[in-house]
């Protein structure tokens, strides 16, 4: 994919609007423009074929967007990925973005935790039930915040500031169907693939950050020393590793994770490459065979994906699930969508989740999503008690 080095990704960020699509990493600034082709299907290996295909006749080289976190037989939300009419490239956006002034988002008219944090934590429990009588090793288990706002919600504003508090990771803002926009900030890359090499950084394992520094380092070392985080991530490596050995003809795993910061969240992380057999195998291809990751749903996957539907009150939609950008070579990048927000018009519903294992406390797991929400609190000035 070729960077347009002419165009500041400050000014491309700027120019993004609803029902765009951009991604922002330490790499580059992706603008994707209106829809020049739309491919949507609830399979996602169909849905890579088909946009293969769609690239191979399109005069635009990139396709860009969203899978669902649920992609099981029985799904009914589909993955939607786009080729745009218009298409700019440029470099990272920071360190110049950081420069910048943060937008005014406007005050809540009402705010509703979807379930009760009472309801979340009885839920971890049954949730332990289930693991310490069944085959589970481990399920990921999600509450909602739906905020409700008096004027329409300010997606690229969100966005903006999103942009500006994450140096680091993957902020992005996709187009969804019926109109609405899923906007986020996420830590971790699914997965990346350039010519026959893919690269993997999967994260389990979460501390929150602390403004005073003593805490803070704290915190870092007591995730490093956490023998319940560090069962929660071998879960995650072992899965990704095991999906991607039948594409790559060599795996190279380091033997301990790292510790991974964000502006709100301490996190263990695995940086995981590989060399393609095939390299006909496409970036999308690839994540579709990925996820969901036990990173975001659980171990094994489908009595992990039905106790998440039995335990959460709601849909999850496309939270939990991916998004990125697949070229018509087959390069490309996609990040595990969370860290998110969902904006319809006046409300907007955040999201955010954590890992149960047999050494999981219910209070704790409730602290934890506690501290995630705040990647989106912050980027709208919000101060909540959760």
């Amino acid at each position: 994919m070729r960077e347009d080095t002419t165009t500041r990704s400050a000014r491309l960020v700027g120019e993004y609007s609803p029902g765009d699509f951009l991604l922002a990493t330490g790499h580059r600034t992706v603008l994707g423009r209106s829809v020049r082709q739309a491919v949507t299907d609830t399979d996602p290996v169909r849905l890579a074929e088909r946009v293969s295909a769609a690239l191979a006749e399109s005069a635009t080289p990139i396709a860009v967007g969203v899978l669902p976190f649920d992609t099981g037989a029985g799904s009914t939300t589909p993955g939607r990925v786009v080729v745009p009419a218009a298409l700019r490239i440029a470099g990272p956006a920071h360190p110049a973005f950081a420069a910048l002034s943060s937008v005014e988002i406007g005050t809540p008219v009402s705010v509703r935790p979807v379930p009760e944090p009472a309801g979340h934590a009885a839920a971890v429990s049954r949730a332990l039930a289930e693991l310490a009588d069944g085959d589970l090793r481990k399920v990921v288990l999600a509450r909602a915040l739906d905020l409700r706002f008096a004027e329409p919600v300010p997606a690229a504003a969100i966005l903006h500031n999103l942009v500006r508090d994450n140096p680091r990771g993957y902020t992005y803002a996709a187009g969804l169907p019926g109109g609405r926009t899923l906007v986020g900030a996420s830590p971790e890359l699914l997965l990346a693939r350039q010519g026959d090499r893919v690269v993997s950084h999967p994260h389990a394992g979460s501390m929150p950050r602390s403004a005073d520094p003593v805490v803070d380092r704290a915190n870092g070392a007591a995730l490093l020393a956490s023998g319940k985080d560090h069962v929660e991530h071998k879960v995650l490596t072992e899965a990704v590793v095991e999906t991607l050995r039948p594409f790559c003809r060599r795996l190279d795993v380091p033997a301990e994770p790292a510790l991974v910061g964000t502006p709100t969240m301490w996190h263990l992380g695995t940086t995981i490459t590989g060399e393609l057999v095939d390299r006909e195998v496409s970036a999308l291809r690839l994540a579709a065979a990925l996820h969901p990751t036990p990173a975001v749903c659980g171990t094994p996957t489908e009595p992990a994906r039905r106790l998440v539907a039995e335990l959460e009150p709601f849909d999850r939609g496309y939270y939990a699930g991916a998004v990125g950008w697949v070229d018509a070579d087959g390069d490309g990048e996609w990040a595990v969508a969370i860290r998110c927000a969902e904006v319809a018009d006046r409300s907007l519903r955040l999201y955010a989740g954590g890992g149960i294992v047999p050494a999981s406390d219910p209070l704790a797991e409730l602290d934890e999503t506690s501290a995630k929400f705040q990647t989106l609190l912050r980027a709208m000035g919000l101060s909540l008690d959760l």
